[in-house]
């Protein structure tokens, strides 16, 4: 529509402008992009807050599920373009002079644009750990500590804000996004992050939920996309433009594909579901040694490194359905290693070497 089109080469101008005038900061934009990468809420921010609070970690894997998946099936309805391929295709510019906007390797996502997976994820995970952070200052009473709260309130979510406007700035100027897309992210990942404030049910959910879970999000999403298929709307339309437009064919990433980002959440809430419901978890997790903090940092520590090791693993991208596979597999791992395995782990040797102290 000629508004849209209106909407998208304001945005093509705003893009310009930040790759003219904010080329010297260009290191740290890209870095503020893979902070707001929705992995980094299961390799970095969830086994933080896990062994910090058990209650927002396992609410953080459910937000970062819930919203993702949300933002998956807002990309299928609003068919968004992306600014790098938008302006090879678009007829507005005369003369066929489409402007100039420069790639990175971490530009050619392949999935529609609107809304931002990154600003609607980033938005998500750190309005839960803003709000879990402010629930320990809420209860004091005493005038001094009520000032101390007010001033912790606005300190929080004045960090809460740069941050979304830093990764909203980044993701535009990378030419992924245009800006109302991010804008349209950041607030759509607040209202799922809010309608799981009052969602208590999660902390007692049992396994069986959770693979009814799982099994609701996956067959609405296959069902939405194959009845549009029998009506010829092809959802995968945006993968063939950034094949084709993308400056660099090794920066086009399967990761980045719709169901993609599918099965990798879908494996992050079964492995949660799995690690919650388990033996090993009640036994490290709700033991004794869970209240002390030597137990919570060595459970840290030994997570992200765990994590960082599964990181390194490259899944092969050869054959598609493997690829899902073995994606859901590893994905289910990283919480299950998180929520189980590592406090197990961490209980036994603590276990072990307090018989021989005694």
């Amino acid at each position: 529509s000629v508004k849209m089109d209106l909407l998208h080469s304001n945005g093509v101008l705003i893009i310009q402008h930040l790759q003219r005038d904010y080329r010297a900061y260009q290191d740290l934009l890209n870095f503020m992009s893979h902070v707001g990468d929705p992995r980094n809420i299961f390799s970095i921010y969830f086994p933080l807050w896990f062994q910090l609070n058990q209650v927002v970690g396992t609410k953080m894997i459910w937000v970062a599920v819930i919203g993702d998946w949300f933002n998956l099936i807002f990309k299928w309805i609003l068919f968004g373009h992306r600014p790098y391929w938008w302006v090879q295709e678009t007829m507005i510019y005369p003369n066929q002079s489409s402007p100039c906007l420069e790639q990175f390797p971490i530009t050619c996502e392949t999935g529609p644009g609107s809304p931002s997976g990154h600003a609607m994820g980033s938005s998500c995970v750190w309005y839960v750990m803003v709000t879990a952070a402010l629930s320990y200052t809420v209860r004091w009473k005493d005038k001094s500590a009520v000032t101390l709260h007010r001033l912790t309130w606005s300190f929080l979510w004045s960090i809460f804000w740069i941050i979304q406007i830093c990764v909203c700035i980044s993701r535009v100027f990378i030419a992924t996004h245009f800006p109302h897309q991010v804008i349209l992210g950041v607030f759509a990942g607040i209202l799922v992050a809010a309608a799981f404030e009052r969602t208590s049910a999660i902390q007692t959910a049992s396994l069986r939920t959770y693979i009814q879970t799982n099994l609701f999000l996956f067959i609405f999403a296959l069902g939405f996309y194959l009845i549009l298929k029998l009506l010829d709307v092809d959802l995968l339309w945006s993968v063939p433009k950034a094949k084709k437009w993308c400056a660099n064919p090794d920066w086009i990433n399967i990761d980045t594909t719709p169901f993609a980002g599918l099965v990798r959440n879908l494996g992050a809430l079964f492995g949660l579901g799995l690690g919650i419901n388990s033996e090993m978890f009640i036994t490290s997790c709700k033991g004794k040694n869970s209240c002390k903090m030597s137990f919570r940092i060595l459970c840290i520590a030994a997570s992200l490194a765990m994590l960082q090791l599964y990181n390194l693993v490259k899944i092969p991208t050869h054959t598609e359905y493997l690829f899902y596979i073995l994606s859901f597999c590893k994905s289910a791992a990283m919480p299950l290693t998180v929520v189980a395995l590592v406090p197990y782990c961490v209980h036994s040797l603590m276990r072990t070497t307090e018989k021989k102290l005694n």
